[in-house]
C-alpha cells in the first residue's frame, strides 16, 4: 500500500543540463516517449537534491528525515490514453545516500534507487558537491557558484526560458524493475524560483559512457539552482 502524499522542503536543488543528439536520447527511452526538444537538441541531466522534513503529509516535520539524491534525467513528451500530449522526464537511474529511500522506492513510494554515497560541501553561494553509486556505476562532480545569467553557449536564451522549460517537466517516470511499467512520481512545489549557477567543473560518467552516448553526441548546456522550497510527492499514474 502506498503513502498517498509525501511532503518536505527541497533544502537543495541542482538542475545539471546537457544538450544531446535527439537520435542518442530516442535509444535510452522507452515507449510511449520522445525526446522534448529545445532548439533542435534534447535536453538531458542530473537533479541532485537535498530533502529535508519528508514524513508523510499530516504528520509533524520534527519526525521528518533528510537525504541527498540524484536522478539522471531526460526531458520528454508522450501521448496519454486519452490522446493529449503530456510532458516530464523520464529518468534511467535513481542514487541516494538514504536507506529509507532505497528501501521503500518501488514499494512505498514511486521510485527505485540504488545506494550512493555523497560529498557536499555547501557555503550558501558556492558548492562543490561529489556522488559515487554503491555498485561503482555513476559519479558526478559539481563544483559552482550562484550566477547572474547562462553560459553564452548555452541553447536557451535566458534563465526564465530555462525556468519554464523545466517546470513543465514535474512528472518523472522510471523502471519497474520489480514489475511490468514506469513507476511516476509527481513533484510539487509550493513555489518554483531558480537561479543560474556559474559551474567551474562539472562531470557524470553517466553521459560520458559512449556506448549511450556516441562522442559528440552530448555536451553540458548550463545548470540551475534552487533552495528552501516546500514540496510534496504524489504517486502518478502507472504507464
Amino acid at each position: 500500500m502506498r503513502l498517498p502524499v509525501i511532503k518536505g522542503v527541497i533544502k537543495r536543488r541542482l538542475l545539471v543540463n546537457f544538450r544531446a543528439d535527439p537520435a542518442a536520447v530516442q535509444k535510452l527511452l522507452p515507449t510511449p516517449f520522445r525526446p522534448k526538444l529545445h532548439e533542435g537538441f534534447a535536453i538531458v541531466g542530473v537533479c541532485l537534491i537535498r530533502l529535508e522534513q519528508i514524513r508523510p503529509a499530516g504528520m509533524p516535520a520534527l519526525i521528518g528525515f533528510s537525504s541527498e539524491n540524484a536522478a539522471h534525467r531526460i526531458a520528454v513528451l508522450w501521448r496519454d490514453a486519452t490522446g493529449m500530449d503530456r510532458e516530464g522526464v523520464f529518468i534511467p537511474r535513481r542514487d541516494s545516500n538514504s536507506l529509507v529511500n532505497r528501501l521503500a522506492g518501488g514499494r512505498l513510494f514511486p521510485g527505485e534507487h540504488n545506494g550512493a554515497q555523497f560529498s557536499v560541501v555547501d557555503h550558501g553561494n558556492e558548492i562543490e558537491l561529489k556522488m559515487r553509486s554503491l555498485d561503482g556505476k555513476v559519479a558526478v562532480t559539481v563544483v559552482g557558484r550562484d550566477g547572474v545569467r547562462l553560459p553564452a553557449n548555452s541553447c536557451f536564451s535566458s534563465c526564465s526560458e530555462s525556468s519554464s522549460f523545466f517546470e513543465g517537466g514535474s512528472v518523472g517516470y522510471s523502471v519497474k524493475h520489480r514489475a511490468n511499467g514506469l513507476d511516476g512520481l509527481v513533484l510539487k512545489t509550493m513555489e518554483w524560483r531558480v537561479k543560474p549557477l556559474e559551474v567551474c567543473e562539472v562531470s557524470s560518467s553517466f553521459f560520458e559512457d559512449r556506448r549511450q552516448f556516441p562522442k559528440g553526441s552530448v555536451e553540458f548546456d548550463h545548470a540551475l539552482i534552487m533552495r528552501d522550497i516546500p514540496h510534496e510527492w504524489h504517486a502518478a499514474e502507472d504507464v
